[in-house]
């Protein structure tokens, strides 16, 4: 993934709604969810809804599909594991990334 890319991703998810609205379809994957379901789910009017599915459907986030009279938006699982991917790429160095245990004092 490229940085800009991983930029738009990332400026698309920093918002609460649409944050919000990727985790909703998240969990409905793979079978993806109506604008309508969407909606009801969020608490989000339809209008609202629409300008943030529009902007993570921008970012390559989201995907929509035509399903005779309604529309199915479904996250782009490959998409967000690149952004994953690009994140972490470099982590810690190609060392392990897991906490060193600490000690702790038992007290009576």
């Amino acid at each position: 993934m490229k940085e800009q890319t991983a930029v738009i991703a990332l400026s698309a998810l920093a918002q609460e709604a649409r944050l919000r609205v990727f985790r909703a379809l998240i969990g409905a994957a793979p079978d993806g969810l109506t604008p309508g379901a969407l909606s009801a789910m969020l608490d989000v009017t339809p209008s609202t809804l629409s300008f943030h599915l529009k902007e993570l459907m921008h970012a390559g986030l989201v995907s929509l599909e035509r399903d005779g009279r309604n529309l199915i938006y479904r996250p782009e699982i490959e998409q967000m594991n690149a952004l994953l991917a690009y994140l972490t790429d470099h982590c810690c160095q190609g060392r392990g990334c897991a906490p060193a245990r600490t000690r702790r004092r038992v007290t009576c």
